[in-house]
């Protein structure tokens, strides 16, 4: 096999490649989730600050204050000085924070029933 060989073998697959990448972008499959997920013309920067806000609040540093939040319940309760209204707050407090997003999913999802 020479070199010239060698190198049309291996162009071959690209050409298929490129036929394959179009076909899956010219499915309506993507056309209608760009409808479907349209925002309001001019909200960049507000679904920016949105998305950052989410992230810092279900991110590391909520994780990490909601570990620090449970270990003091814990400890409290070892010590027999626990004020329960208070230990019940904190885990409630992390349940729905970290249960947000499937909160709102069976919010919006009973709302559509309704409908």
């Amino acid at each position: 096999m020479t070199t010239q060989s060698k190198i049309s073998a291996t162009r071959a697959p690209l050409p298929a490649l490129s036929a394959t990448l179009a076909l899956l972008l010219a499915t309506p499959g993507h056309a209608a989730a760009q409808v479907i997920a349209s925002d309001p013309r001019g909200s960049g920067p507000i679904l920016a600050a949105v998305s950052w806000v989410q992230g810092t609040l279900l991110g590391n540093v909520a994780t990490a204050v909601a570990v620090i939040a449970v270990a003091i319940v814990g400890f409290m309760m070892l010590t027999g000085r626990m004020n329960w209204r208070h230990g019940i707050t904190v885990i409630l407090g992390c349940f729905i924070l970290f249960g947000a997003a499937a909160i709102v999913a069976g919010i919006q999802a009973a709302a559509s029933l309704a409908r």
